[in-house]
């Protein structure tokens, strides 16, 4: 390649490297509720944040806005999207469902790799747990139940239960914070019992726990907004 042909592709590359270093700060910050539903979004401010011209950022806004996580409003200013609490219970039933089926065919399907891999993320989560690192604890959580969905051998269920957890970020991190960060031994025991049954090729048992296992959670999340009076979310 000529120097001609490098200086000519460089700019392009530092653009598209901007633009995703602006899209994936910008969607942690919101997954993660470091920027609340409702932030308002300045272009000025974070091209002065980021050592940026406002091209890459706004592209990152529009990849953002494409996931639903920001709004523009009529005024023309932008803000971090707001929680769709109203549709909230589709969720739930698309996760639980996740939970459910993926589960299972790790019991099926697994292999003992599967199980080195699954018994890995389940010492990272209890250490998160222990830590009472919450933004670890989502992500460590995350990656276990990932790791069932691979050992079951379905490319179309695990990528979507991994864009539903992604996408429940922000409801996991109020139902989090709403063990004020220190979760109950009893989490740690019941991915135990899901490791078990997997082991065990327990198809039944494993769809089972793992339906109790998601339902709590959508428990502990009804009970936190009929605390808040926010919304009342039925099972």
């Amino acid at each position: 390649m000529s120097d001609s042909d490098t200086s000519n592709s460089m700019p392009e590359r530092k653009r598209g490297s901007g633009v995703k270093v602006v899209y994936d700060l910008l969607r942690d910050e919101i997954l993660d509720l470091v920027l609340p539903p409702g932030s308002p979004i300045d272009e000025v401010q974070l091209a002065e944040r980021f050592k940026m011209s406002r091209t890459p950022i706004r592209e990152a806004l529009v990849r953002l806005a494409g996931e639903g996580l920001i709004d523009t409003l009529p005024n023309r200013s932008t803000m971090v999207a707001n929680i769709n609490f109203l549709n909230l219970h589709t969720f739930f039933d698309a996760l639980v469902l996740m939970y459910r089926v993926t589960t299972r065919l790790a019991a099926q399907h697994h292999r003992p790799e599967d199980l080195e891999v699954i018994r890995a993320r389940q010492a990272e989560f209890a250490a998160a747990v222990r830590a009472q690192d919450a933004l670890a604890m989502i992500a460590t959580n995350a990656a276990f139940h990932s790791a069932i969905a691979e050992a079951g051998r379905n490319p179309y269920f695990t990528g979507l239960f991994n864009r539903l957890l992604d996408e429940g970020r922000r409801i996991l991190r109020l139902y989090y914070q709403s063990y004020d960060d220190r979760l109950p031994q009893r989490f740690v025991d019941e991915h135990e019992e899901m490791i078990a049954v997997i082991a065990a090729r327990d198809a039944e048992a494993a769809d089972r726990l793992a339906r109790a296992h998601a339902e709590q959670i959508v428990a502990q999340i009804q009970k936190l907004f009929a605390r808040t009076g926010r919304l009342d979310l039925a099972l």
